[in-house]
């Protein structure tokens, strides 16, 4: 669900809302989930039937191989078919997968400014997932897409692809009072 303080209905007694809720899916890992689901379960025949004429260790290197590989392709897409982000008054936070792992929980106090994304690819981050790159800052990238993209004090930035991102966009430049060029309501810079 996605609460949006701007869909409120004209004349409704309700406050701006505090909280923004968003999430985003990615139905091609439930495919990549069942290519390592195979593995693992190629894995468990192999043990169950140990009818191999070549031998004990030949037969136990391939179990523990094909059952390691799809463990590792289960959980680790499994970890990245959906993300949930959040934005309160005090900070963002991201989950990942039906375990909420991995999480990451930026304070506000640390961001200097939110834009909004309209494509981003897994190609630009190097794949799905929690990603990494020097020149870019960190992303998680579950899917193609609109995303978030915070500018850090640091210098860094955080991308999350998330529906509707300008909403959250638009929630995150409210709470830390920027205009939409960045720059603080109220205060001039040089």
């Amino acid at each position: 669900m996605t609460d949006h303080p701007g869909n409120r209905r004209h004349g409704s007694s309700q406050a701006p809302s505090t909280v923004w809720t968003g999430r985003a899916t990615n139905r091609f890992q439930w495919l990549l989930a069942a290519v390592g689901a195979a593995c693992l379960a190629l894995g468990i025949e192999l043990a169950v039937d140990s009818a191999w004429g070549g031998g004990f260790a030949p037969l136990l290197m391939s179990v523990i191989g094909c059952v390691a590989a799809g463990l590792l392709i289960l959980f680790g897409t499994l970890a990245f078919v959906h993300v949930a982000v959040k934005v309160d008054g005090d900070a963002l936070e991201v989950r990942c997968g039906h375990a909420g792992l991995p999480r990451r929980r930026i304070l506000l106090t640390h961001v200097v400014g939110a834009d909004f994304a309209p494509t981003v690819t897994p190609r630009q981050w190097g794949g799905w997932g929690y990603r990494w790159r020097p020149d870019q800052g960190t992303a998680v990238v579950v899917r193609r897409g609109e995303a978030l993209v915070l500018r850090l004090g640091d210098g860094m930035t955080f991308t999350v692809t998330v529906d509707d991102a300008e909403a959250a966009v638009r929630f995150i430049r409210d709470r830390l009072h920027l205009t939409a060029n960045g720059r603080t309501q109220g205060k001039s810079r040089p």
